[in-house]
């Protein structure tokens, strides 16, 4: 049975997630159904993590198994037609039988997307903020993120009470780009709700609320704070799924008019 990993794009607003639920719209139910009538049997889908309601993905990887072999162009034609327009596959390729795209993902990296004035256009895919962010300020808490920490303030047990909360953040970029400021956070792996109090965090650095003590304390003594300062989710993408001997790809902006 041949396998095949793809990369894909989509727009989570209308979306409960990317995994399969009962009675609700996801984006691995709409691939699997998509990829059904496309190689016209039974496939398996597997995505290389799970995004939660109203998070985006600029470049999820996933991994298909189905009994037809087909040219990739085929299949990145083939899907699109049947995909609604808030799902993309960009690239398909043949992958090795044993490929993973979960287990075989070496890193992860997401943006977050903060709009400093109202915009029509960035209406569930930024976070608009009337206040004025101290920018240098959150660069330089942003820095403390670096390296190996225990998450455990800013994670969700619920999820899986069980998982680790150590991690290893490789980079925390805080950037400006005219009406909107970039977040862009690399590492070894995320849990729940991780990177939006990480963002949650550093914008109450930001509005002048928490100081670089403050947020080396959240880093070494558990605390429920993070909690009450979560980002939203309709600003958040996942941009890259890395694997061995790949780079991380640079900060870059969806392919939209945001906030222009």
């Amino acid at each position: 049975m041949p396998r095949y990993k793809l990369l894909i794009e989509y727009d989570g607003t209308g979306f409960r997630g990317w995994q399969v639920q009962r009675n609700a719209r996801s984006v691995q139910g709409e691939l699997l159904r998509a990829a059904r009538q496309l190689f016209e049997g039974e496939v398996d889908v597997q995505g290389a993590g799970r995004t939660d309601a109203g998070v985006h993905a600029l470049g999820q990887v996933a991994h298909v198994d189905a009994a037809k072999v087909m040219e990739p162009f085929r299949i990145v034609f083939g899907l699109n037609d049947l995909l609604p327009p808030d799902v993309n596959v960009l690239r398909a390729e043949r992958a090795h039988p044993r490929f993973h795209a979960r287990h075989h993902a070496v890193g992860r990296s997401y943006l977050y997307l903060i709009s400093t004035r109202r915009s029509a256009f960035g209406y569930g895919h930024s976070w608009w903020l009337r206040d004025r962010l101290d920018l240098r300020a959150m660069q330089n808490a942003a820095s403390l993120f670096q390296g190996f920490h225990d998450f455990v303030s800013f994670v969700d047990r619920d999820l899986d009470p069980a998982a680790s909360t150590t991690v290893d953040i490789d980079e925390v970029q805080v950037e400006r780009e005219q009406d909107l400021i970039l977040f862009r956070i690399a590492g070894s792996h995320f849990l729940w709700k991780m990177v939006r109090r990480i963002v949650g965090v550093l914008v109450q650095v930001g509005r002048g609320h928490l100081g670089e003590a403050e947020v080396n304390r959240l880093l070494t003594t558990p605390s429920t704070q993070p909690a009450q300062w979560t980002a939203p989710p309709c600003g958040l993408y996942l941009q890259q799924v890395r694997y061995k001997d790949e780079p991380w790809e640079p900060l870059f902006l969806p392919a939209f008019p945001l906030a222009r």
